[in-house]
């Protein structure tokens, strides 16, 4: 008998914790039109949390340094989304506009070259008509799309819930997690099983370090590269090089996308605005590469350094596996999943390394 429930121990626990994982997914899809707040909430009081520990190391009490971080934050967005997002939405939008004729113009200048590679390669030449006429065509369903979608959300009452609650809720979120951090933190300790608890915090501690490397870091480097991208554009002259900047920068956390998406923009726009003066269009392509030279020599090991353990592949699957599923909530919580699943996986396959099913009978 004794035998009997060692061997069924283990088994049950394993179904116990299968079924807090499917139950917590469960709850997780149920719950993801109103989720919004709350893990927009929880992301920032993750991300705040070292600046309230040094105020409490400064003197200040947990409930004050949470007070003062969040009045401050919250001062900040409503000045950002004043200042900024309006002109931002207006350039944007422009930007759509006038997209096809800018792409026109670069390949009517890229032509000469294009024309004889395209006929290598048996193809036919670009017809610029055609090509504005399908360009035009994708921006009005663009901006039809847009208008559509805002109009869907307008009329949808979880909508108004979900923005109610960014605009309401998630400081009153932000403000509690941030307060309580620690006593959230110490409740999950006390609740782990006691033989596999070292095991546990062990592998929390590394997928926090991860975590913390990726999020803060990267948005301190989207943050840099955004400021970079959108003066430097603007400096030299490039129209909506602002707008242009400013998207490069902050989607510069999907790896090589931001990269690639801004300097396209930015050279295409340039090809179709400074030529026959080819040095407005190398001046545009000198702030990439001082952009890009800056961020892999400079910004992204200072401030994400190589203690993040995460493949850029791995990143890119989770982003759209997170956002295919719980849309985007699922963006939020993506890359902490897939700190948490990498650790996990280095873990197991440690143990599996070391265990008699790839040993066999050869000694360790």
């Amino acid at each position: 008998m004794a035998i009997a429930g060692a061997v069924t121990a283990p088994v049950t626990r394993w179904h116990f914790w299968l079924g807090v994982a499917a139950g917590f997914l469960l709850l997780l899809w149920l719950l993801n039109d109103i989720l919004l707040p709350f893990v927009v909430g929880a992301v920032l009081a993750y991300f705040f949390d070292p600046v309230v520990g040094r105020l409490q190391r400064a003197g200040l009490s947990r409930t004050w340094a949470t007070t003062l971080v969040t009045i401050v934050a919250a001062l900040l967005s409503v000045g950002a989304a004043t200042a900024i997002v309006p002109p931002l939405l207006g350039e944007l939008q422009s930007l759509i506009v006038k997209a096809p004729h800018f792409a026109v113009q670069a390949v009517q200048r890229l032509q000469p070259v294009l024309d004889p590679l395209l006929g290598r390669l048996g193809l036919s030449s670009l017809g610029l008509d055609d090509l504005q006429a399908e360009l035009s065509q994708w921006a009005g369903e663009a901006l039809g799309l847009a208008g559509s979608v805002a109009g869907r959300l307008a009329q949808r009452g979880v909508a108004v819930i979900n923005l109610l609650g960014l605009l309401f809720l998630t400081p009153v979120v932000t403000f509690y997690l941030l307060r309580d951090w620690e006593k959230v933190l110490a409740a999950i300790d006390r609740a782990l099983p006691l033989d596999h608890a070292e095991t546990v915090r062990t592998l929390a501690r590394q997928a926090n370090a991860a975590v913390a490397g990726y999020l803060r870091g990267q948005a301190l480097v989207c943050l840099c590269l955004a400021a970079l991208y959108a003066i430097g554009l603007s400096a030299v002259g490039l129209q909506f090089g602002f707008v242009i900047g400013l998207i490069a920068g902050m989607i510069s956390f999907i790896p090589f996308v931001g990269t690639f998406v801004g300097a396209t923009l930015s050279i295409g726009t340039a090809l179709a605005q400074f030529p026959p003066d080819w040095l407005g269009v190398a001046k545009v392509a000198a702030v990439f590469l001082a952009g890009y030279l800056l961020e892999g020599n400079v910004l992204s090991p200072k401030l994400v350094g190589d203690r993040v353990g995460l493949h850029p592949v791995w990143i890119m699957f989770a982003l759209l596996a997170g956002g295919s599923l719980f849309g985007f909530v699922g963006v939020l919580i993506a890359v902490p999943v897939a700190a948490v699943i990498g650790v996990a996986a280095r873990h197991l396959l440690g143990r599996y390394y070391a265990s008699r099913f790839y040993r066999g009978g050869v000694p360790g």
